[in-house]
C-alpha cells in the first residue's frame, strides 16, 4: 500500500522572490531550526521551495541547503515507494531559479503515510496520546508532542508497535549529518532504526558527486549501521512520518542465546525491512549483552524530534 498522495500546482518563481525571509531564532553551531510547519512556512522561502513533485513518469525531491539552494533528486517512474523504478538516481544542485525550470511543469505532491493517526488494537498498551507522558522515564511534553530522550518505564518482549514522528526543519545543516533532526527508536536499548532527516538522498553512497557527511547505514530508516533501509521512504522534514514495527525478541536457554533477535519495519506505508535476523545490537548497541524484554528508547541527540501515537501490542 503507498502513502496518500495531495496534487498541488507547482510553486510559482514569485512565492520564492516575495517577502517571505522574517527574522528566525538561529543557534551559532546548527544555523536555523524551525519545529513548526506553519512558522516555517512564513519564515522561510526554501520551506515553501522543499518536498516533493511530479511531472509524468519523472519524480523529484528537492532537498533545502538554505540560503536558497537546494538539491534535486530526480527519479524515473515516480517517487521512491510509489512507482520508481530504481534506476541511477539523478541529481542537481542549484538555485531556486534552476529548481523552477527543472520542475517545470509538475505537481506538488504532498503524501501521507497510510497508517498516520491508526488507532491501537485491543489490548495494546498506550504509550503516548497526546495526554501526558506517565509511561515514560524523562518523558517531556512540548505543545502536545512527546520528545526525544526518554525511555519507557515498562519492559516488553515480542511486540507490534506503532509511533509518529516529525523532524524539524535545518536547512544549514549539511544532508546526511548526523545533526539533521538525530533520533532513533532503540529497542531494548540495543536494536536502533535510525530517525534522521535524510529526505532526498541516494542510499548508494557510490552515486554521490560529493561525499556524505555520514554513513548511509546511519540515515533515516537504516538499522544503525548495520543494514541499510531496502528504500529510503524519508519524507521531507516537518511532515509527520510513521514506523510500524514488528519485533521478536532473541531467546535464551538460560544464560545461552539460543535464537536471534528478528524485525520487520514499515516506514510510511512500505516495508524496508522484512523479518531481519539480528545477530547482535546495533551501533553502541551491539556492545551490550542482549535481553528477552526491555524498553523501548526514543533516543535524545539534542535535537528537538516530536512524537506522537505511540501504543504497543505484546504478542
Amino acid at each position: 500500500m503507498f502513502p496518500s498522495v495531495i496534487m498541488r500546482p507547482a510553486l510559482s518563481i514569485a512565492i520564492f522572490l516575495g517577502s517571505l525571509l522574517a527574522a528566525f531564532a538561529e543557534t551559532p553551531e546548527q544555523g536555523p531550526i524551525w519545529i513548526s510547519p506553519d512558522k516555517a512556512a512564513k519564515e522561510s522561502a526554501d520551506f515553501l521551495v522543499q518536498g516533493e513533485y511530479l511531472k509524468e513518469n519523472t519524480a523529484y525531491q528537492v532537498i533545502a541547503l538554505g540560503k536558497g539552494n537546494f538539491h534535486v533528486s530526480v527519479y524515473q517512474g515516480g517517487l521512491p515507494g510509489a512507482g520508481w523504478d530504481r534506476s541511477a538516481i539523478g541529481q542537481v544542485r542549484g538555485n531556486v531559479d534552476a529548481v523552477q525550470e527543472l520542475i517545470e511543469g509538475a505537481k506538488r505532491v504532498e503524501r501521507e503515510s497510510p497508517s498516520i493517526g491508526k488507532k491501537p488494537p485491543e489490548g495494546a498498551t498506550i504509550l503516548y496520546d497526546g495526554t501526558d507522558a506517565d509511561a515514560w522515564e524523562n518523558g517531556k511534553v512540548t505543545e502536545g508532542y512527546l520528545e526525544s530522550g526518554s525511555q519507557t518505564k515498562e519492559s516488553f518482549g515480542d511486540f507490534d508497535l506503532h509511533i509518529e514522528f516529525r523532524l524539524p526543519f535545518k536547512p544549514e545543516t549539511t544532508p546526511s549529518s548526523q545533526d539533521r533532526g538525530n533520533s532513533g527508536i532503540y529497542i531494548h536499548n540495543r536494536y536502533e532504526t535510525q530517525v534522521l532527516d535524510t529526505f532526498g538522498l541516494d542510499l548508494d553512497r557510490t552515486r554521490w558527486k560529493e561525499k556524505p557527511a555520514s554513513d548511509p547505514k546511519q540515515w533515516c530508516g537504516c538499522l544503525y549501521k548495520f543494514k541499510l533501509a531496502d528504500t529510503n521512504m524519508c519524507f521531507p522534514p516537518l511532515r509527520w512520518q510513521t514506523y510500524d514495527i514488528t519485533f521478536t525478541a532473541a531467546r535464551f536457554d538460560g544464560v545461552k542465546k539460543v535464537k536471534n533477535a528478528r524485525i520487520t519495519v514499515i516506514h510510511n506505508g512500505v516495508t524496508i525491512h522484512d523479518d531481519v535476523e539480528l545477530p547482535k545490537g546495533t551501533g553502541i548497541g551491539g556492545t551490550r549483552q542482549e535481553i528477552p524484554e526491555g524498553p523501548i528508547v526514543l533516543q535524545g541527540h539534542g535535537n528537538p524530534v516530536r512524537y506522537r501515537n505511540i501504543w504497543i501490542k505484546e504478542r
